[in-house]
C-alpha cells in the first residue's frame, strides 16, 4: 500500500493507532472485527522485517522463537474466529487474542515504545504492528498446524453471523437448560463470540430478561432473538464498536456504538420504551442491565 494512503489512514505523521481498545473495555466480537479490518487494510502483503518480544508473560507465553519464524514472511490475509485474530503466513498462523485489555497499533516503524507493548512486529513499509496489554490476559500462539483444530479453536459454536445459528438451533441446544439466557448465548460453545455489553443489548431489544432460563424460552421468541444478535453485532461493526473509554478505529476516529446502547451502563435511567428505571444485577458474575417492565 502506497505510504500516501497509509498516512492518511493513520494520520499524516502516522501517530495514531489502527485499532485500540483499553482501560475498562473489554474487547467484544465487533471491536475484534474492526481491528480484523483495519489490520488488513495496513498490513496485508506486506512482510516482517523484525520481531520484537518485550514481555512473554501473557496469558499464555508468547512463542518465544517469533523472532526467527517471521523475518521474511508475507502476511496473505487476516481473518477471524469468534474473538481470536488469525494472521496467516505462508508456513504458519499467528493467533491473536486481546483478552481483556489488549489492543493491536500499526504505527510508524520510529515511533517510540510505549508502556506495556509486549510484542512488536515490523513490517516493511515502516510499519510496526505493537501488541499492547496492560494486564496481560492476551495471547499471541504462533502455529504450523491447521488453527482451527487447536484446542482454543476447535469446539467454539457456530459464529452469530452463520446461518445455521438461527432460532432453531438455540432452541434446539437449550432444551431442559436451568441455565440463565444471558449466560447461555455469552457461551462460547453455544455461539462464538458474544460478549457481555452484547447480550445485554440484544436480550433488551429482543425483551427477554437475562435471568429467564434458557429452556423457558419458546421457538418463536429465539428466532427473535438470533435476529436481534446478528442486527446489534452488525450495527456495532458499522460504526467500529463500543466506545467505553477510547477505543477508535482504523481511520482514528471513535467507535460511537457507545452512543447507541440502550440499556448497558445505564441502570438507573428510565427506559426508552415504558420509562421505567432500569436496573442492574450480577448474573453469572457479571453485570447485567435491564428493564423489569419490557424484559420478560
Amino acid at each position: 500500500m502506497p505510504r500516501s494512503i497509509i498516512s492518511k489512514l493513520l494520520g499524516a505523521t502516522l501517530p495514531g493507532c489502527t485499532t485500540y481498545c483499553e482501560g475498562n473495555a473489554v474487547p467484544e466480537l465487533p471491536e475484534v472485527e474492526t481491528t480484523r479490518r483495519g489490520i488488513e487494510i495496513l498490513l496485508q502483503n506486506h512482510t516482517v522485517d523484525t520481531v520484537n518480544i518485550y514481555d512473554k508473560r501473557l496469558r499464555r507465553p508468547v512463542t518465544e522463537n517469533l523472532p526467527s519464524i517471521l523475518p521474511g514472511a508475507k502476511l496473505s490475509k487476516v481473518t477471524r474466529r469468534a474473538k481470536y485474530l488469525l494472521l496467516d503466513f505462508l508456513y504458519g498462523t499467528l493467533v491473536i487474542h486481546l483478552g481483556m485489555s489488549g489492543s493491536l497499533r500499526v504505527v510508524s516503524s520510529k515511533s517510540p515504545r510505549q508502556k506495556h507493548d509486549h510484542v512488536e512486529i515490523h513490517f516493511s513499509g515502516d510499519l510496526c504492528m505493537r501488541f499492547r496489554d496492560p494486564r496481560r490476559f492476551g495471547l499471541l500462539l504462533w502455529l504450523e498446524s491447521n488453527p482451527m483444530e487447536h484446542t482454543l479453536l476447535r469446539d467454539l459454536g457456530p459464529e452469530p453471523f452463520d446461518p445455521v445459528c438461527d432460532g432453531g438451533y438455540l432452541f434446539d441446544r437449550s432444551r431442559g437448560r436451568t441455565l440463565a439466557i444471558k449466560n447461555f448465548i455469552m457461551d462460547a460453545h453455544i455461539i462464538a463470540g458474544v460478549g457481555n455489553i452484547y447480550a445485554n443489548e440484544s436480550l433488551f431489544r429482543a425483551r427477554v430478561h437475562p435471568g429467564r432460563a434458557a429452556g423457558r424460552i419458546g421457538l418463536r421468541r429465539y428466532q427473535r432473538l438470533s435476529n436481534v444478535i446478528r442486527s446489534v453485532l452488525t450495527g456495532a461493526i458499522e460504526v467500529g464498536g463500543t466506545t467505553l473509554r477510547d477505543f477508535v478505529s482504523e481511520t482514528g476516529a471513535p467507535g460511537y456504538f457507545g452512543h447507541e446502547l440502550q440499556v448497558y451502563g445505564r441502570a438507573g435511567e428510565p427506559c426508552i420504551h415504558c420509562g421505567q428505571a432500569l436496573r442492574s444485577k450480577m448474573i453469572g458474575q457479571r453485570s447485567s442491565f435491564f428493564c423489569s417492565g419490557c424484559q420478560r
